[in-house]
């Protein structure tokens, strides 16, 4: 599987408030909308600048830090990200990406710039930044992952594997 786009580049500890603020989540339910406000208040108008399937967020240690708010993966996938590249991400935030079908991977960001253009291969574990063809590694996805983000999510994964039980 192998995801591209262009980069759009945060910092550390970047937490589930910045990524949607709790003054918009609760007011509108509907994921689609509520992701026009994607990053707002660190970044104003964020969501405009965003190319639909071909928008990477990457960002440093920590990503999804804080609450628990399930809409924080929600509006970053409805928004039209591919993935998001982080040093680190904060385990609830991480376990609810992978479980709407959000790809996130962990790597070294640090020489990853604004505006460079990667191409992601999840099964060999490599990024490339398509202007320098610079390589960084990360772990491969194991097959569990790959299908999760392939089926979009855990609940139509299940409803696809229906038949699969544990031993």
């Amino acid at each position: 599987m192998i995801l591209k786009g262009k980069v759009f580049k945060f910092g550390d500890n970047i937490n589930t408030d910045w990524i949607i603020s709790g003054r918009y989540k609760f007011k509108i339910s509907d994921m689609k909308q509520l992701s026009q406000y994607l990053m707002e208040d660190i970044r104003p108008g964020f969501y405009k600048e965003l190319i639909p399937k071909k928008s990477i967020i990457v960002a440093g240690e920590n990503f999804g830090m804080g609450s628990s708010r399930e809409q924080a993966p929600w509006v970053i996938k409805e928004a039209g990200v591919v993935c998001v590249i982080a040093k680190s991400f904060a385990r609830i935030f991480y376990r609810n990406a992978f479980n709407i079908g959000l790809a996130l991977i962990e790597a070294d960001t640090r020489s990853l710039k604004e505006s460079d253009y990667l191409s992601v291969d999840l099964s060999k574990g490599l990024i490339e930044k398509k202007s320098s063809k610079t390589i960084i590694n990360f772990k491969p996805w194991d097959n569990f992952r790959k299908q999760l983000v392939s089926s979009q999510g855990i609940i139509k994964y299940l409803e696809k594997y229906k038949d699969f039980q544990l031993k």
